[in-house]
This record gives C-alpha cells, structure tokens and sequence, in this order.
C-alpha cells in the first residue's frame, strides 16, 4: 500500500475515534480543512513536521500515523 493511503487511513481512523471532524481536526493543527481531506485521502504528502502537527490534537505519538494498516480501513 502506498504510504500516503497509509497515512491517510490511519488519520481517519483516529480523527473519528478522537471524535473529530476534518474542520475540528484542521483548527486544532492550525491547517485548512481541505489539506487534512486531501491528506486522508492519500493525494498529500505530508511532511514530517505536519505529521506532527496532525497527531499532537489526536493525543497519538505521530508513528501512528505510519502503522501497517489492517483491513480496507
């Protein structure tokens, strides 16, 4: 699997899991709604710093985000 739809999928999960929006997500993080879409739909490629910026309102450690992905999501 690619690793942006890698990353992508395991921001939605936890996005939705911390029961956060896109928008809710992106005002925590200090992003527009429409790159944090973008990155969950594996068409970003997010740098290390913004991974960090991602996961820190998601109270995850930001490896996280780069797990092996089980399922379809």
């Amino acid at each position: 699997m690619d690793i942006r739809r890698r990353v992508g999928l395991n921001l939605k999960k936890h996005r939705k899991a911390a029961g956060l929006s896109q928008e809710g997500l992106a005002l925590e993080c200090g992003l527009h709604r429409t790159y944090v879409s973008g990155v969950e739909r594996g068409v970003r490629n997010p740098t290390v710093l913004v991974l960090e910026q991602l996961a820190a309102p998601l109270g995850i450690p930001t490896w996280r985000l780069l797990e092996e992905v089980d399922g379809a999501g």
